[in-house]
């Protein structure tokens, strides 16, 4: 089979495993709306503290960067996520070796198809109820939701080769839970997901930016809400590949070195 068409194959089946599961999604829906109508009225506080303007902030603009975080969560997956590392610990792993296909391009394309299910039932919901309850700040015209969907598939791809990367680490330590905890507060920290980057001290903003993390949240959020325009966002959409290519690579040597200690401790 044509590589290209294995790999839709198995985002069709990402997309047809996640879909099976409606009652929790609508469950998730519902959560995410509960906690935008938490979050939102926090933000816009926050910013009327400050003197109206945050960084670029008005009150619906920050209450529109509470909605569209918590719309773009879900398919992008901050939480954790350990299908690798069971599969590795369990032994499992041998038997994904073995097959005919590249295994992280695999896991790749289902995890896109997974997001892909996700966008409209966990995505929608809480811009709903945004426009709703306190209104949306959003562009008028297309090119920023184009260009906001690109770096929000971009932003699931740097979230799931850090997520990959992290399960790897299954090869060498036994207990994972503790690196598993430390890359979602990692991400829930410096993503712009609990407050905009833009809102950072200066030190803080710095380590950010040397990390991948805004490139999952933030990035997607700043071109959906027109924030980021023009060569800017093309600026924005050129970091998130070149964190994504990155540790990707770096995700398929660390896997390498997995396989050959695998090798040599199971032969």
């Amino acid at each position: 089979m044509n590589p290209l068409r294995t790999y839709v194959v198995f985002a069709a089946l990402g997309f047809r495993r996640y879909s099976a599961y409606r009652l929790a999604t609508a469950a998730g829906a519902f959560t995410n709306s509960v906690f935008g109508l938490l979050r939102a009225p926090i933000t816009m506080a926050v910013i009327g503290a400050a003197g109206g303007e945050l960084a670029g902030y008005g009150a619906l603009e920050g209450a529109t960067y509470a909605w569209l975080t918590q719309a773009v969560l879900t398919p992008v997956n901050v939480w954790t996520w350990n299908e690798l590392a069971l599969r590795i610990r369990s032994g499992d792993i041998a038997v994904d070796l073995a097959r005919p296909v590249d295994l992280q391009m695999t896991y790749l394309a289902g995890d896109l198809g997974r997001a892909a299910f996700q966008v409209l039932p966990r995505g929608l919901p809480p811009l709903l109820v945004g426009a709703l309850v306190t209104g949306l700040a959003l562009p008028t015209t297309v090119l920023p939701y184009v260009l906001g969907l690109i770096a929000l598939a971009l932003g699931v791809c740097v979230s799931f080769a850090c997520r990959w990367l992290v399960n790897l680490a299954a090869f060498w330590l036994v207990e994972l839970r503790g690196v598993l905890t430390l890359h979602m507060v990692a991400v829930g920290a410096l993503s712009g997901l609990t407050v905009p980057v833009h809102w950072f001290p200066d030190w803080l903003a710095r380590i950010a930016a040397a990390s991948p993390f805004p490139s999952m949240v933030q990035a997607p959020v700043d071109l959906l809400a027109g924030r980021v325009q023009g060569v800017e966002a093309l600026g924005v959409i050129g970091v998130q590949v070149a964190w994504f290519l990155g540790v990707l690579l770096l995700g398929r040597v660390v896997l390498a070195r997995g396989v050959r200690r695998l090798v040599v401790q199971g032969g």
